[in-house]
């Protein structure tokens, strides 16, 4: 074959897919989109991607389904995606666990600064320090002073290594300055079930699971951990109010897709759930549930590839600290 030849057929098949890219993005999506959320079904993750996913039907054109895919602390669904098609059919809801998993797991499947395109932030959403019913504490100074005194009996749940709640429970005890015997759970819905049964006596979770539970009466919380009060729990002191200065979390979850995706079908998506965090029903659902949706500005791919590294460089000296890490 002639050179002239070979470099026709290239230029050929480099224009060919260059033109295919805009084709697909016109047509996306074909058929159904999967989010897959890294926790069991019921936790706030899952919430978050479910409510998302509803929204993001409308302007999406198509179908959006949530598959759940727990395990190791978030890194088997992470990895998925990862590995799956980049075509825009299977993207990624994660919290602040994409930011944590460098530092918790010697080995990662996936390096989340190199195999994801960026799509955007999502919300953020305080979390609330909460007791079982019976345990003899009204206030968190009453619950440091009784945990110090019932250390070696007192037991904080948490959803699992590198979840939220783990997280926050690392802060709690650097806050009281007191280890506790910690019990981790495949997830936050069976943590919650055992602090409602009283198998464990603190479980520190995200609004968007514990609000019912609060409102209800089931549970009692005795601080919020954002900076400033919110509306739907207006009678919880944030933690600062409570006697913890500086003891703040927010969960924050993004949205990824596999490297690679065509940027006309990242494009889409991101436009998709921008218009799905203005749809009145979702800013509803999240309110109740006193999630902060993110700015405009901060829905953006750059906006969340900027905040990912600062979350990781933020989280690897605490966990270190801590001595907190899987294999």
């Amino acid at each position: 074959m002639k050179f002239a030849q070979l470099l026709g057929g290239v230029t050929f098949a480099v224009a060919a897919a260059t033109l295919a890219a805009p084709a697909a993005a016109q047509s996306y999506p074909t058929r159904p989109v999967t989010i897959v959320v890294p926790f069991a079904p019921g936790g706030p993750t899952d919430i978050v991607a479910r409510s998302l996913g509803q929204a993001m039907e409308k302007s999406l054109g198509g179908t959006v389904v949530v598959e759940n895919k727990p395990g190791a602390g978030g890194t088997l669904a992470v990895a998925d995606v990862a590995r799956a098609p980049a075509d825009g059919y299977r993207v990624l809801v994660h919290h602040i666990g994409m930011s944590t998993a460098p530092a918790l797991y010697r080995k990662l499947p996936f390096d989340p600064l190199k195999d994801f395109e960026y799509i955007g932030l999502i919300n953020a959403v305080p979390m609330t320090l909460l007791v079982r019913p019976g345990l003899p504490v009204n206030s968190v100074k009453e619950l440091a002073a009784y945990v110090k005194a019932n250390r070696d009996k007192v037991t904080l749940a948490n959803a699992g290594l590198g979840a939220a709640s783990h997280l926050c429970g690392l802060l709690f005890q650097q806050a009281i300055a007191t280890d506790l015997t910690t019990v981790p759970y495949k997830g936050t819905a069976p943590a919650m079930a055992d602090l409602l049964g009283g198998q464990v006596d603190i479980l520190c979770d995200q609004t968007t699971q514990t609000t019912p539970q609060i409102l209800s009466g089931k549970l009692r919380a005795l601080a919020i951990t954002s900076p400033r009060r919110i509306e739907t729990l207006k009678d919880v002191p944030t933690a600062a109010e409570a006697g913890l200065p500086g003891f703040e979390l927010s969960v924050w979850h993004g949205m990824y897709a596999p490297k690679g995706t065509p940027k006309p079908v990242v494009d889409k998506i991101v436009a998709s759930m921008q218009a799905a965090l203005k749809d009145p029903d979702l800013v509803k659902r999240f309110t109740d549930l006193g999630s902060v949706i993110e700015s405009p500005e901060r829905q953006t791919p750059d906006a969340l590839s900027r905040y990912l590294k600062s979350e990781i460089d933020k989280w690897a000296p605490i966990i270190k600290k801590a001595g907190e890490y899987a294999d």
